[in-house]
Order: structure tokens, then C-alpha cells, then sequence
């Protein structure tokens, strides 16, 4: 099996010799098996048209398919937006009438109405091939049993569907969502170390310049590598010898978060990582180290996160509590062993580059890992190799992809679950089980304006963004309001919005610290006004207090540590209490 990453930033491709079928193999069976396999691989195809665009999420790819030919297609751009079912349904129109619906990954979203699985009933559709159960337990089965339940005829690769033939679309359905997976299976982000390195396996020359090692072609492959991440990190070596910017440098496109590992905070005052208006910068650091140091860095943007014990299996789990599914590691070969060991690292792309720089004290792209005969190297599965420019890309993962599809849960042990105590229930990301929560979730509200004309926005936050410059009068202030109003996503319009009001901190309402609770309760009451499931999702929460988990978020969060000041789920649980006196009076 050889597994390859597109140079146009498109499809992850799964080629194999294997599952093919017999050339000779004519049987309506084995026809039939050929043409369910081609519509997944295409549904997996269309599920990675987003990434790069939008931060890193579940990807999700619907391929409608009536009479032998395509009716629609459709693809999740990002969290809180349409989802892909939706898409290819409006698309297909009336040609959903008895059709089959091709589908990468079990249905799962943050609409808290199963849009997703309406969509497709509604529409008549007959057939749904899956190619994965969705990896979250949550949302696990869940989807197909209710499609089951109203009739439609659910075949699950692995499960309904077992050939050779179907060999290469589950490997596109699994490698579509790698990320996914592996968040899921072992509860840290998918990472990926990349570095660039001469025929003689240096990445810098004795006296530590790097730049370039490899081509402008690969360097390109990296800007679409760093967009396809939700953070890149590097540790202190890289900010003092390089300066890096550690940006996508795309025209347009997803910007990582930007986080540099130091226990010491031996980092120099001025870098191209503390210039926040462009990207945003964590500094992740040992408890207590350089407490001037972590001022002088907040007062540039700069947010500081302090370990105890400050290690990558620690930074990893931080990650996962703040919700990334990918992380590219760029770091120096100090910082690469220590990550390889903790088993945190779990692809690995390497740019070689046709140069010869010797040198006995130059830089290798790995430090120590104790090995002392070549029987303990790690070996890379799944290898592939690709000419860029003048270099070559040899890439492959360090451990295999989970495969969670071989577990079933029966329709009775599907239950929504948290993994908090009873009486708390948190919420954070569009896909947790209480996504619909977020104000990121899909749920557009009409809100008047000063001139009291009710305008529609996509998403609560799409609102909120905007409302921090709404009403000053400045051209700047104008078009922010009208560029956060036409985002194509939650995410997009939160970029724009925090990037301006760190970039012109001037155009933001002066009184806006005073007044962002009661803006951001208007737009709730909004939203859960207008959809009566959600008005019925928050009344079940009686009982529970609602904590927005974000990590880092100290305001509308409860933090990492309970320390937050949980702002969102402050105001959530006052809309639902008002709610209730509302229907008992």
C-alpha cells in the first residue's frame, strides 16, 4: 500500500494493488461492488475539498447517484456550515427520488435536528452506502440507525459490504479523516514532523544557517502542510536561529495557530512569531519561568500557557482539550527525539534535497533516541516517494491508521455521553454532544440593526464579530462589518474579526468591554427563540450546569482548570431559567 498527499493541495489518494477484483470478474455482484466503490472514493474525494480553506473538522462528502449517474455532490466547507448532505440534496432536486447516497463518514453535526439524515429522508432516498461509522461515540451509529429505522436500505463498508473490491475506498474513507481518527482512538491530535534535509541528513550547516535546504517547489508543499494544521509548532533553536514566520503564506486559506515549546524562555524580545496581526502565537513554557518575559509577550498578543511539567505528550493532551485535530511539528532535532519517544508523532515527511554540506557538528533532523543497533530504528509503513522541483518528498506514518469500523454498537448502547460528572455538561466544538450550543453551530439569526431593519447572520458568531465595530464611523470599520457578514463560515468570520480587532484596535466600539454580554445574549435569545429544538436541547440541561470548555478562554470559558469565568455557560443557564418561568407562568 502506498499512500500519497496531492500537490495541489486536493485529495489525499489511497493506491493499492490490492482489492482490485479479478479483470475477468463479470457478475452483476461484482459490476455492482465496482460502481459502489468508485461513488465512495468520490465521496472522499469531495470530503477534502475544504481542507486547507478552513481549520481542520470532521470532513464530510455526499455523492448522490440515481440511474448510474451523478445528481449531486456536496461537501461540509467547514464547522457550522451546510452540511454535505444538504449540499448534494438541493443539488440532485427531484433525481433524489430512489437514488443512493454515497457517503465517506456516518452522518454526525451540531445542528441538534439530525439534519443530516432529514435531509436524505425527505428527499427519498432509498439507498445510503457509509464508507466509516462516525469514530466519536456520540454520534457512533447513531445516523444509521435511524435511517434503518425509517426503511432505507444502510450498507457499511467492513459490514454489509465485505470484498477485496471496496479495498481502496475504505483506505480513501480512512485517509480523508486521519486526523479524525486518530484523535479519536487515542485522544491527542494527528501529528505530522516535517523537516527538510540534505543527501548527508543535515538541516542546517555547522554554524546553524538553514535557509533554504530545500526548493521553493517544497516550500510550497509545506505553506499547504501548515493549512491543512490547526497549529505548528517549533521549539526555542528554531526562534533563535531562524525567525520564522510560520505562516501558510497563501492567498487565501486557513492560518494555523503558531506555538512555540520552552521550558526556560531563553527566547529573544523581538521575532516574527510575537507579530500577532498576521497570525496568532502560543507560547507553551514551564511554570513560573521569566514572569517579565510572559508580560512583555502578553502585551504583544502573545498568550502564554505554563506546564507544570512541560513535556509533547503534555502540550498534545493540552491540544486535544482545545479541540485541534492536526498539528504539524516543524522543530529542530532536539525537540523531534523528544516527541518521536512520547509516541505523539504519527506521520512523518521528509524533503530531501540533491546537496551535500558535510560537517561533523551540522544539525540532523532527529536527536538522541537511544538506539544502539540498527533492529531498534522505527520503520516507516505506508511509505510513499514524490519528485517536487529538484527534491524528493519521502513521506509515511509512524504508526497505522485506526481502523475503528470493525466495532458495532447495538441501537441499544448508543447513548450520548460526557466525560465530565453528571451534574455538568460541557460543550465546546460544533461536534460535541452538545455542539448546537456553540456559536459556531449553523443556526443563522435575524437581528435589527440600528435603523431597526432585521438582518439575517449565519451563525451567532458571525454576529458577535461584527457587532465589535458596528456603528463607528470609519471606512475600515465599515467594510470589517460587511467582510465578517460574508464569511463563508463561524471560523472565517472569528478570523476576521479577531485579526482586526488586534490589528486596529482603534476601530473597536470603545465602550465594547461594557457592552459584549449583552450583545452576545441578545444573539442567543435570538437563536434559541427561533429554533424550537434548540429551546427543547437547552430545558433538558435543568438541572446541569453548562460549561463552555474552552481552555484558553478565560472570559466566555471556563478554562483549563475551572479557572475561566464561563461567561457563555453563565448566560446559556440564565436563558434557560428564564425559558422556564416563561412556560410556568
Amino acid at each position: 500500500m502506498a499512500l500519497s498527499f496531492s500537490s495541489g493541495g486536493g485529495v489525499f489518494r489511497a493506491v493499492s494493488c490490492l482489492g482490485r477484483g479479478s479483470p475477468t470478474d463479470r457478475s452483476p455482484l461484482a459490476a455492482s461492488q465496482a460502481v459502489d466503490a468508485v461513488h465512495l472514493r468520490r465521496a472522499a474525494e469531495m470530503a477534502d475539498f475544504s481542507s486547507g480553506l478552513t481549520s481542520p473538522h470532521p470532513n464530510y462528502g455526499c455523492v448522490i447517484v440515481n440511474g448510474g449517474n451523478v445528481a449531486g455532490e456536496g461537501f461540509l466547507y467547514a464547522q457550522g456550515t451546510k452540511c454535505a448532505e444538504l449540499q448534494a440534496v438541493e443539488a440532485a432536486g427531484e433525481r433524489c427520488r430512489g437514488a443512493t447516497a454515497y457517503l465517506n463518514l456516518e452522518p454526525g453535526d451540531c445542528y441538534a435536528d439530525q439534519t443530516p439524515v432529514t435531509a436524505l429522508l425527505k428527499a427519498g432516498i432509498s439507498r445510503v452506502v457509509v464508507g466509516l461509522r462516525h469514530p466519536l461515540s456520540h454520534l457512533r451509529g447513531q445516523a444509521i440507525n435511524v435511517l434503518r429505522t425509517e426503511g432505507v436500505q444502510v450498507d457499511v463498508l467492513g459490514e454489509n459490504l465485505q470484498s477485496n473490491v471496496y479495498e481502496e475506498a475504505l483506505k480513501s474513507c480512512l485517509l480523508v479523516n486521519t486526523p479524525l481518527l486518530f484523535r479519536a482512538a487515542h485522544h491527542v491530535p494527528f501529528s505530522i514532523l516535517k523537516y527538510a534535509m540534505t543527501l548527508d541528513g543535515k538541516i542546517a550547516t555547522s554554524s546553524g544557517h538553514a535557509s533554504w535546504v530545500s526548493s521553493a517547489q517544497s516550500r510550497a508543499r509545506v505553506f499547504e502542510l501548515r493549512a491543512r494544521s490547526d497549529a505548528v509548532i517549533v521549539g526555542g533553536n528554531t526562534v533563535r536561529c531562524d525567525d520564522p514566520r510560520l505562516t501558510n503564506r497563501l492567498k487565501e486559506g486557513h492560518v494555523p495557530m503558531r506555538m512555540v515549546m520552552s521550558r526556560s524562555l531563553d527566547l529573544p524580545e523581538n521575532a516574527n512569531l510575537w507579530n500577532t496581526s498576521e497570525a496568532y502565537t502560543i507560547v507553551a513554557t514551564q511554570r513560573g519561568a521569566r514572569r517579565d518575559f510572559q508580560k512583555s509577550l502578553a502585551s504583544k498578543g502573545v498568550e502564554v500557557v505554563e506546564f507544570d511539567v512541560l513535556n509533547p505528550r503534555e502540550l498534545m493532551e493540552y491540544c486535544y482539550d482545545r479541540g485541534y485535530f492536526s498539528v504539524l511539528w516543524e522543530c529542530g532535532g532536539s525537540l523531534a527525539a523528544p516527541a518521536i519517544s512520547s509516541g505523539v508523532i504519527h506521520k512523518v515527511f521528509t524533503f530531501v534535497a540533491p546537496k551535500i554540506i558535510g560537517g561533523a557538528k551540522a544539525p540532523s533532523p532527529v536527536g538522541e533516541l537511544g538506539m544502539v543497533e540498527m533492529t531498534q530504528a522505527l520503520n516507516l509503513i505506508d511509505v510513499s516517494y514524490e519528485q517536487i522541483g529538484p527534491d524528493m518528498l519521502i513521506s509515511g506514518f509512524l504508526h497505522p491508521i485506526p481502523d475503528l469500523s470493525p466495532v458495532i454498537p447495538s441501537a441499544d448502547n448508543v447513548v450520548v455521553t460526557d466525560s465530565y460528572d453528571v451534574n455538568i455538561i460541557s460543550f465546546y466544538k460544533t461536534w460535541d454532544s452538545y455542539g448546537a450550543f456553540s456559536n459556531f453551530s449553523p443556526h443563522p439569526i435575524q437581528m435589527p440593526d440600528e435603523n431597526g431593519n432585521d438582518l439575517t447572520w449565519p451563525s451567532v458568531e458571525h454576529y458577535y464579530q461584527a457587532q465589535k465595530f458596528d456603528g463607528v464611523d470609519d471606512q475600515l470599520a465599515i467594510d470589517c462589518v460587511q467582510k465578517i457578514k460574508a464569511a463563508r463560515s463561524p471560523e472565517e468570520a472569528a478570523r476576521i474579526g479577531r485579526s482586526a480587532q488586534r490589528k486596529y484596535p482603534h476601530l473597536v466600539q470603545p465602550n465594547w468591554d461594557s457592552i459584549k454580554v449583552e450583545v452576545m445574549y441578545k444573539a442567543l435569545k435570538c437563536k434559541f427563540s427561533t429554533y424550537l429544538y434548540l429551546n427543547s436541547l437547552l430545558l433538558s440541561t435543568m438541572g446541569s450546569v453548562l460549561v463552555e470548555a474552552s481552555p484558553h478562554d478565560l472570559f466566555w470559558g471556563g478554562g483549563r482548570d475551572g479557572e475561566g469565568l464561563n461567561y457563555l455557560g453563565r448566560l446559556l443557564m440564565q436563558l434557560r431559567s428564564e425559558i422556564l418561568a416563561e412556560q410556568t407562568t
